[in-house]
């Protein structure tokens, strides 16, 4: 049924927090934003309607209480939450408790967020599907003998991952056999510590991958489109740096299989929201894989909207509201190329989080150049969260166009008071590899010692 939201409340913090707040605004709804006690004299606390505290600074007492956020929900009178992205965006859970307050989760269904947040049952699920799978090795409930038979029937090198993990935590590339049971435990005891879970999965390491995400817009009245692909490669122990779209690897031929492949998967889980279907794809082979559905807006969704001119998070509170995608397939152009750049707090020897007051911040501008961030002048970056600034996204009609574009843009984005990590995409952006798209997920690992 269609409903128009009044007050959305939104469960997160830092740049995603005020990315969706600034849609609510241009939608004509209000907004709540909660925050931590650390988190006080942030922005999107300053720009909110409403704010309300949830709790100290540890994301356990603060953006990871349930409680108090549907408690701050409650006070405030909001209809619906906004997980934004992280935190607990892809909790069943938590999707649950809202629909039993009555208060939308703008997001999808709880069934879809426990079918595809499963990386092993969704593995089955894309393989019902018809989507091509690297074959899990299960871990749990299983011999040692079993897996290490099952391993090395396999061949190395493999990935140990964690069923319920993101973000590039809890997986590891194993070598040699020594390694697969003691890294095992450990990594059950660094999931059971990070995600509540300690299932885990092995499969087949792909030696030379490139990784593609789909972005995906579907209502609950059974339309499902794609918005194109992103190329995630350029990652740092599986966590992504830089994104871009489209992928310079795909040939147009590949790109339609990928993308409608991406499509089959949301039509037969019945999605009804935003959503990235995400595959390794190999470029010896010229084969891809499905490898993971993530059931949220995406850190690097800004690419997408700006070479499709749609803004993924109004289309998420319009479904969510109950409307019908406003968009056909045919309807969809895709114009030029765009880049993404993480900007971290970090020590860029360590690759440490690296907190501390702002004393100087310059945005960079210009024709072509959009900042997502959340930081000021004087601004303090906490210790307890993610150690992400800002993305600094560019487009224009070329992929050489992009990158002399974000060059500039990196050139003129200037933190001080901190370290950061903008000095590791200007080498990433000025070598010769990246520029001529000859890498694979380990590009960091062989070129950045």
């Amino acid at each position: 049924m269609k409903k128009q939201f009044k007050k959305i409340l939104i469960a997160n913090r830092g740049e995603i927090a005020l990315r969706v707040l600034r849609t609510c605004r241009e939608l004509r709804i209000d907004t709540v934003s909660v925050h931590s006690t650390a988190d006080e004299n942030s922005l999107h606390v300053k720009l909110g309607d409403e704010s309300v505290c949830i709790g100290p600074p540890k994301s356990a007492q603060s953006y990871l209480n349930v409680h108090q956020i549907l408690s701050a929900a409650e006070i405030t009178g909001a209809d619906a939450v906004h997980p934004g992205f992280g935190f607990l965006s892809e909790n069943a859970d938590f999707a649950e408790a809202c629909q039993k307050n009555n208060i939308t989760f703008i997001g999808p269904s709880v069934k879809c967020i426990n079918r595809m947040g499963d990386k092993i049952l969704s593995k089955r699920i894309a393989e019902r599907a018809g989507l091509p799978i690297l074959k899990p090795i299960k871990v749990k409930n299983v011999s040692e003998k079993k897996i290490l038979a099952d391993v090395k029937a396999m061949g190395f090198p493999v990935l140990i991952k964690a069923s319920a993990g993101g973000g590039g935590r809890g997986m590891k590339r194993i070598d040699q056999m020594d390694d697969v049971m003691p890294s095992i435990e450990r990594l059950q005891q660094e999931a059971l510590k990070g995600f509540g879970d300690d299932t885990l999965f092995i499969e087949k390491y792909i030696t030379n991958p490139r990784h593609i995400e789909v972005q995906i817009l579907a209502d609950k009245h059974g339309n499902v489109i794609h918005l194109g692909e992103r190329d995630c490669t350029i990652q740092r122990r599986f966590q992504k740096v830089i994104e871009e779209s489209p992928s310079p690897v795909l040939s147009d031929k590949k790109r339609k299989e990928i993308c409608e492949a991406a499509v089959d998967l949301a039509k037969y889980v019945k999605y009804d929201s935003v959503g990235t279907v995400e595959f390794l794809y190999d470029q010896d082979e010229d084969k891809f894989y499905f490898m993971e559905m993530n059931t949220r807006i995406q850190v690097e969704h800004p690419v997408t909207e700006c070479r499709t001119g749609v803004d993924l998070i109004a289309e998420q509170i319009r479904v969510a509201q109950g409307e019908k995608l406003r968009f056909k397939q045919k309807d969809i152009r895709f114009i030029g190329d765009s880049i993404e750049c993480r900007i971290n707090a970090e020590d860029p020897v360590t690759c440490t989080p690296c907190p501390g007051k702002i004393l100087y911040y310059n945005r960079p501008a210009g024709g072509g150049v959009r900042v997502d961030d959340f930081i000021y002048f004087g601004y303090i970056v906490q210790p307890f969260y993610d150690s992400m600034l800002a993305k600094v996204i560019v487009y224009s009609q070329t992929r050489d166009e992009c990158i002399a574009k974000m060059q500039r843009a990196l050139e003129e984005t200037i933190i001080e008071g901190i370290k950061t990590n903008i000095e590791l995409h200007k080498r990433i952006l000025n070598d010769s590899d990246f520029v001529g798209n000859n890498y694979a997920t380990n590009f960091l690992t062989l070129k950045m010692k």
